[in-house]
């Protein structure tokens, strides 16, 4: 399967380990930390030193249990070790990766706050649901925003057809069905991201042409850019204005 494709490269043997471990550290810091954190869950499942059943979406559990980890855990855990892992991880890094390095290079903050929105959001969705694991909707969010960002990338499905990338969720979400998978997940996620992308790079265009006195409500506080060490940077400021899409 190839959406946007990636490259491997081939090295003698005795580098492989060094190939691997600067491929890891190339990784932006946050993508870096998500990716980790999704493995090392899975791999602890693996080894039967936390069961899934501790680690899933429950609203009863987590306030009035007090069992609030899950609110970080139903996003880290993606399924035993398999071919479905390795598809979910390709993604995850692949995307994450790209909007980090492309749209939020530089905005570290920005980019925590968006992952931070969509979490939030799902959780609030996921409420009203019967879905535990939301780690593929998070996923979906970060697809349909850089698809958005990307709109005139030009991606393949197996070779057999062609399409730009704001279509690549869309792509997605019709090879889960044809798999015979629920499709609720999927769609929070794109939902989310719709509502993130219209928020961050649709509204301060129409505010700015209509006079509207608010502006931009997607800024992080000032404690999460001096967290992530660019609260003297003044960013709002330094940025280029988006271009508003017609779909």
């Amino acid at each position: 399967m190839d959406f946007g494709g990636a490259a491997l490269g081939g090295g003698g043997g005795g580098g492989a380990g060094l190939d691997v471990m600067s491929w890891y550290m190339g990784i932006p810091v946050v993508s870096r930390v998500y990716l980790t954190g999704a493995f090392l869950t899975t791999a602890a499942c693996a080894v039967d030193i936390v069961t899934p059943f501790s680690l899933y979406f429950n609203w009863d559990l987590i306030f009035q249990e007090g069992q609030f980890w899950r609110l970080i855990t139903s996003y880290l855990f993606f399924g035993a070790f398999s071919i479905d892992f390795l598809f979910h991880m390709y993604f995850l890094v692949r995307y994450c990766r790209l909007l980090e390095e492309g749209d939020f290079r530089g905005r570290t903050a920005n980019f925590v706050y968006m992952l931070a929105f969509g979490v939030v959001f799902m959780t609030l969705i996921a409420s009203y649901t019967s879905i535990h694991f939301l780690g593929s909707a998070l996923t979906f969010m970060m697809v349909y925003v850089w698809g958005r960002r990307n709109e005139h990338v030009k991606m393949s499905f197996l070779g057999f057809f062609s399409f730009h990338a704001p279509y690549l969720p869309w792509v997605m979400l019709t090879f889960s069905v044809l798999l015979g998978n629920s499709v609720t997940t999927d769609l929070m996620g794109i939902l989310v991201g719709h509502c993130y992308f219209f928020l961050e790079y649709v509204y301060p265009v129409l505010a700015e042409v209509r006079g509207w006195r608010l502006r931009k409500i997607m800024e992080p506080p000032a404690i999460l850019h001096w967290f992530c060490g660019s609260y003297q940077e003044n960013i709002p400021e330094q940025r280029e204005e988006p271009h508003l899409h017609q779909d």
